[in-house]
């Protein structure tokens, strides 16, 4: 796994990745809000996912704020020059069949890293489900790390992080204050959102 890490970084890669970021936000009309986390490791939600575009809109936006992450995919789509580009940009193929053995590997990786930054949809597809799967809720609780509420809402054009959430293990209680949280944040198609609920 490649370990995702958000340090500020000196040369003129850094300064690239920073420019392209913004550039890309700045060209479809989008804005940064939030505090990015200081936290040296931490889950990152990226919701609501309903498009195949919130996958270059959260990677400008790790881009733009020194965000080095790692994000979760299903293992189809590393097949040829777009497996190549996934892991270059940070991207761990991923066998659904197994979710818990997912969650434990993920928990491993925090414990063997000093910075980490995993992204998860939490969602699980761009298609309309009952609830939230809720691995990364596990993960965080195993390995004792944050969750940030990273958002994309089409509505205003915004991607950023709102609070983090430290998972209490009072799941339905935790689910409650997602939901309150996404209320106002909507995907690129509204009809297709999920709700942060666990099932």
């Amino acid at each position: 796994m490649t370990p995702g890490t958000r340090k500020r970084e000196r040369g003129i890669w850094p300064a690239i990745r920073r420019r392209l970021g913004h550039s890309y936000l700045w060209l479809i009309g989008w804005r940064i809000e939030g505090i990015i986390p200081s936290e040296p490791k931490y889950v990152a939600i990226a919701a609501p996912h309903t498009s195949y575009w919130d996958f270059p809109h959260m990677i400008a936006f790790a881009f733009a704020t020194d965000q080095h992450v790692s994000f979760l995919m299903k293992a189809s789509m590393f097949v040829g020059p777009f497996g190549i580009l996934f892991r270059g940009l940070g991207g761990i193929p991923v066998d659904r069949s197994g979710a818990f053995g997912l969650v434990d590997s993920v928990v491993r990786e925090f414990e063997k890293n000093e910075r980490l930054i995993v992204v998860v949809a939490p969602e699980g597809s761009r298609s309309k489900r009952d609830h939230w799967k809720s691995g990364f809720y596990h993960i965080a609780m195993k390995a004792d790390v944050p969750i940030a509420l990273g958002f994309m809402d089409y509505g205003r054009k915004i991607v950023g992080y709102g609070p983090l959430l430290f998972p209490s293990g009072d799941e339905q209680g935790d689910a409650s204050m997602l939901a309150d949280f996404y209320d106002d944040k909507h995907g690129r198609h509204p009809d297709q959102e999920t709700p942060p609920s666990f099932g």
